[in-house]
């Protein structure tokens, strides 16, 4: 189920051939990130003075995989790619330099296509980790319980407010 909130592209995903995805939308924003982060160092220092950590810069894997012990932001900060989200049965999305999205825990995703340079900025919410899970790797029920121990982020990545992506998913997080 895809939808719009504000400037951003929400989208749910059901689990998918091992992936358990999330309850919580996949948030997604075209051109985002400020024109002084577009860099990776930048992206970077950005996501830490708003309080998200264990940031890097690094492409997406190309094969299925999913965090269960933490939300992930990401910032196109180099090149061009197609990301999956969800599974096979998810959705491709074309990201490039400012765009940003914030993958729920449990959320699949993986690299499809890009161009030689294309570089994310990542990072986490404070005390969160970006755990690699492969689809069969990780019991549907243990995979159910690590991820329902994530909490809500209390800071947006990009603003470092309790706007964009705090709002969003309190929102949803009450429906």
């Amino acid at each position: 189920m895809t939808r719009k909130a504000d400037d951003a592209i929400l989208h749910v995903f059901g689990s998918d051939d091992g992936i358990p995805n999330s309850r919580l939308p996949l948030v997604f924003w075209k051109g985002r990130l400020p024109d002084n982060a577009r860099n990776g160092e930048a992206a970077t220092a950005l996501f830490r003075r708003n309080g998200w950590q264990g940031t890097w810069v690094y492409t997406v894997f190309p094969y299925w995989h999913f965090h269960t012990r933490g939300h992930e932001a990401l910032a196109c900060v180099s090149g061009s790619a197609r990301i999956g989200f969800g599974g096979d049965n998810g959705i491709e999305v074309d990201v490039a330099v400012g765009d940003v999205c914030v993958i729920p825990a449990g959320v699949g995703h993986k690299r499809l296509q890009a161009s030689v340079d294309f570089q994310m900025a990542g990072g986490y919410p404070p005390g969160q980790q970006g755990n690699i899970v492969r689809p069969g790797n990780l019991g549907a029920a243990e995979a159910a319980r690590e991820i329902a121990e994530v909490a809500l982020p209390d800071t947006d990545p990009v603003t470092g407010g309790i706007d964009g992506l705090v709002t969003i998913w309190r929102d949803d997080n009450r429906n």
